[in-house]
């Protein structure tokens, strides 16, 4: 544990709400644009154009809120110290953070496909993936929130 004022505990606790979405908007709007591409003749202009907005999208935005959600969650965990760990709906949550990490994983593999024009999916799997970081948000807000348990 380590102190910090209740000022700096409020800004980072708001830092680290604008970075998580950020990084939510970015995982919910990746997959659409997959959607769009998985249609998209390869080679054509619309392909080409969906490439950069893809790679911009998780390279600006998403990686850098993911890893600055993250960090600020780190420092607010190292803050409250050891008993964070005993609390179970804390447990919870780090699963569902588990699972947002490896949705973006995911997302950027799938992207690096799109780029080398490799993708091997429809585009209805990419609907279907859209869903699971809402899911998964939905979850971790509500652990956060009401901290059953």
């Amino acid at each position: 544990m380590f102190p910090l004022s209740s000022a700096a505990v409020l800004w980072i606790k708001a830092l680290h709400i604008v970075a998580a979405i950020a990084w939510m908007a970015a995982m919910l709007y990746l997959p659409r644009l997959f959607v769009y591409h998985a249609d998209a003749k390869l080679g054509s202009e619309l392909s080409e154009t969906l490439k950069t907005m893809e790679r911009r999208l998780l390279r600006a935005i998403m990686t850098p809120a993911m890893i600055a959600t993250l960090a600020l969650g780190l420092v607010l965990l190292f803050h409250r110290g050891p008993g964070a760990w005993a609390e179970p709906w804390w447990w919870g949550k780090l699963a569902g953070l588990f699972g947002l990490v490896a949705v973006h994983g995911f997302l950027a593999r799938w992207r690096r496909e799109f780029a080398e024009d490799r993708n091997r999916h429809p585009a209805k799997f990419y609907r279907i993936i859209n869903e699971i970081p809402t899911v998964l948000m939905i979850a971790v807000v509500i652990l956060v929130v009401v901290k059953p348990g």
